[in-house]
């Protein structure tokens, strides 16, 4: 049971997670002026605001799940180094003097 959620992609790269920004944006701010001007028209708030959380809803089911197109250009990683030595070896970081400050 739980294999089935572990096969389900939860990530996006760089690239996607822009995209996917910007699509939210664009269908906000699309959706706000649309919601504006037809609830200008027909003098009815409530309606503006109706439309504004219709494209609320989509923006969010097209930009929240990992959709393929989010996950085109994937990063390379380097391969890690393995540990031959176990803990003897410090942290290149405990090898460094420390400064003493006045």
């Amino acid at each position: 049971m739980l294999s089935i959620f572990n096969s389900i992609p939860t990530h996006m790269d760089y690239k996607g997670q822009k995209l996917a920004e910007q699509i939210f944006q664009g269908i906000i701010l699309v959706s706000a002026v649309i919601g504006f001007a037809y609830g200008l028209i027909i003098e009815q708030f409530g309606w503006t605001v109706y439309i504004v959380l219709a494209g609320f809803a989509v923006s969010c089911l097209l930009t929240l799940p990992p959709w393929p197109m989010y996950r085109q250009n994937p990063l390379s990683w380097q391969p890690a180094l393995p540990d031959t030595t176990g803990e003897t070896q410090q942290k290149p970081q405990e090898n460094l003097k420390k400064k003493k400050h006045k």
